[in-house]
């Protein structure tokens, strides 16, 4: 690594146009971009010959499982995160509670059978979350929801009492001819490089007519489902092959115009009961409804416990902190981030251990390395990410502003105290694919600072900074009220095509090497903005956009 290091720093005396060769944090500005050199080395040598980046995975995927907000599993996760914060020597380790969130939901036994004349075969499916459940095993008769013309919804009421039913055509099957994981290539690096303005809005002027009564149809098919209360209510997986079944929530019937943070949700305490839910892998879902097809007398029979947590309705955030030691900036705050809630049915390994075990090593790399930060690093591990960002929405509220508007656009900001005090927060939650650069959420006046951070990390292919900015994740809820928040780019490896909110989603879809080279430029990026003599700068208030 000494011989790069040569190479980074006379690329980072060219690029900053002859700045001092003693690389002093000191007067470091988003205009006069820095990077300390031999701090970076340290942490890359730590990172890489003691890392516990897949310890910690291993742990929190395998031993503790999925973490449904308010679960056990939830807060077993949030407990041992906060023991592991404290053996790694952080301070103020606590749990910030929020809410209520509503009811916990466990799975607790599940199997889904096929019986017909001819045949037998056990299903690959998992209940959707927050599906209530039943003492016994039941078992109905298969009946496939076909409303048309000609049979509407009254050919069926009274019909479907005992009965599972399908409510969708299955998907047309199809191999895998693209591969399941790649990474970035350099045609959509550049693209991101280059990105320079906003995609239109697809609906901007309003939804379509069409739009409008595909989801009149669908509601009222589910209020009809709602009313009639079959054994359950079965759909194929949204996405996947190959055994593959990626699911969420149950869903309960929402007019047409609910805003979202308005619609009905199973979880909270005062919610009406779901009907149970349940997604089949794509091949059996098709293989039963060709059966119907057929002719074919198919029944189901399934064996659904759950256990609903309604003691404890609200939730926590694992925060901890390496105190600032500048006597006038020790109160700002470098904020990093992941959360730590996952769906139910794999082990929530790239959705998002991958980004909780990251964060908390780059943490224990900074620790170990006895960094002196002049501003205070904190890191929160985020819980109801996955039901609308909820952890770090009220984070936001309760320490730094209140927004109104809506969850990813905002009306009227009311700072707080810590407001001013807060300098950044970064953020990882697309997978467990290594870094390549960083999303700026349109704020340019960054672009320079950021391009010198990765210079180190250029052996990695980690240099694209991109004027855009990505999904909603838990960024989002800073970046609204006009406080930097970033998300980095990342390869996507499996993560959309494969594990993604599914059953797939478990350990060994991590790639070590990755975890760690993450743990280390999140480390960098979070001390060099912690040194800095400014605070990160912000976006023009005209410049929030929705996200």
């Amino acid at each position: 690594m000494k011989t790069s290091f040569l190479y980074f720093k006379s690329l980072l005396i060219l690029f900053t146009l002859g700045f001092p060769a003693s690389y002093a944090l000191y007067a470091q500005s988003a205009n006069e971009p820095v990077v300390d050199l031999s701090m970076v080395e340290r942490m890359i040598e730590e990172g890489k010959e003691n890392s516990q980046v897949m310890e910690l995975a291993s742990y929190l995927t395998d031993v503790i499982g999925q973490r449904l907000t308010n679960s056990s599993q939830m807060y077993r996760a949030n407990e041992w995160t906060a023991a592991k914060m404290e053996e790694f020597g952080l301070e103020n380790v606590y749990q910030q509670e929020w809410g209520p969130f509503g009811k916990g939901w466990e799975l607790k036994r599940f199997a889904l059978h096929a019986h017909s004349e001819h045949t037998y075969f056990p299903i690959i499916a998992y209940p959707k979350a927050w599906s209530p459940g039943y003492d016994d095993t039941v078992r109905g008769e298969v009946i496939y929801l076909d409303i048309n013309e000609e049979t509407g919804f009254d050919y069926y009421r009274g019909r479907l009492e005992g009965k599972f039913v399908m409510v969708d055509r299955p998907a047309e099957p199809s191999l895998h001819w693209e591969p399941l994981a790649r990474r970035n290539s350099d045609e959509r690096l550049l693209q991101l490089a280059n990105a320079t303005q906003r995609l239109a809005d697809p609906q901007q002027g309003g939804p379509s007519a069409a739009w409008l009564a595909r989801q009149q149809a669908a509601y009222e098919k589910a209020q009809f489902l709602m009313d009639e209360r079959p054994l359950a209510i079965i759909d194929e997986s949204y996405r996947g092959w190959s055994g593959q079944v990626a699911v969420a929530g149950a869903t309960l019937p929402s007019a047409p115009g609910t805003p979202w943070t308005e619609r009905p949700r199973p979880h909270e305490i005062d919610a009406p009961e779901a009907v149970p839910q349940v997604s089949l892998a794509r091949e059996h879902y098709g293989r039963l409804y060709r059966m119907l097809k057929h002719g074919e007398t198919v029944e189901l029979e399934m064996d659904l416990q759950v256990e609903f947590q309604t003691e404890n309705l609200m939730a926590w955030n694992t925060i901890g902190e390496i105190r600032g030691t500048d006597p006038e900036l020790g109160d700002e705050v470098v904020l990093i981030g992941a959360h730590l809630d996952s769906w139910h049915t794999g082990t929530g390994a790239t959705d998002n251990a991958a980004g909780s075990v990251v964060m908390m090593e780059a943490m224990r790399i900074l620790k170990a390395l006895d960094v002196q930060p002049r501003r205070t690093i904190r890191i929160a591990l985020w819980s109801g990410e996955e039901q609308g960002l909820w952890g770090s929405r009220e984070y936001v509220k309760e320490y730094l502003a209140e927004v109104e508007g809506s969850v990813f656009s905002p009306d009227a900001i009311q700072p707080k105290e810590g407001y001013e005090k807060f300098s950044a927060y970064y953020n990882l939650d697309n997978g467990g694919g290594q870094i390549r650069g960083i999303y700026l959420q349109q704020n340019d006046a960054l672009r320079n600072l950021f391009r010198t951070w990765l210079l180190p990390f250029s052996d990695w292919d980690t240099s694209t900074v991109s004027w855009a900015n990505t999904g909603s994740t838990d960024h989002v809820a800073f970046d609204r009220v006009g406080l930097p928040g970033f998300q980095f780019i990342q390869d996507p490896m499996e993560y959309f095509t494969l594990s993604h909110h599914s059953n797939m989603d478990t350990y060994e879809r991590l790639v070590e090497q990755d975890l760690i080279r993450n743990a280390i430029i999140v480390a960098s990026f979070a001390y060099h903005t912690a040194m800095m003599d400014e605070k990160l700068p912000r976006k023009e208030q005209d410049d929030l956009a929705p996200n």
